[in-house]
């Protein structure tokens, strides 16, 4: 059986590297911007289609920590794409949003009820 074209190659691998690149400026900008009383993880950046847009999925650690978070992230988004206008080699710097990443959360609970049978 053969499988469908996606369409791929380098427009879909360059696609992949921007996400990856702004997702690890993003938690390189938050591990210096950020207060450290709650750990902020970036799980994935995902790009619209003409890179002209960026939603920033996160994790907070402790979960009452979630909004001020949040908050936090959402207020200093000017000054992350100051950040990553130094930082990257994008040729457009994309809107930014940041959001809680509730499937890491579904994930990991699979994973411990996973590991109790």
């Amino acid at each position: 059986m053969s499988l469908p074209f996606t369409g791929g190659g380098k427009a879909n691998h360059h696609g992949e590297r921007a996400e990856e690149q702004v997702a690890h400026l993003a938690a390189e900008f938050i591990a210096r911007e950020s207060n450290n009383t709650s750990l902020i993880t970036v799980t994935r950046a995902v790009l619209s289609s003409r890179g002209d847009r960026a939603t920033l999925f996160v994790t907070v650690f402790p979960d009452t920590a979630l909004p001020y978070a949040l908050d936090f992230l959402n207020r200093n988004r000017d000054e992350f794409r100051t950040f990553l206008k130094q930082k990257s080699r994008l040729r457009a710097i994309p809107s930014v949003k940041f959001e809680h990443d509730a499937g890491e959360k579904n994930r990991q609970r699979m994973d411990e009820l996973g590991n109790q049978i």
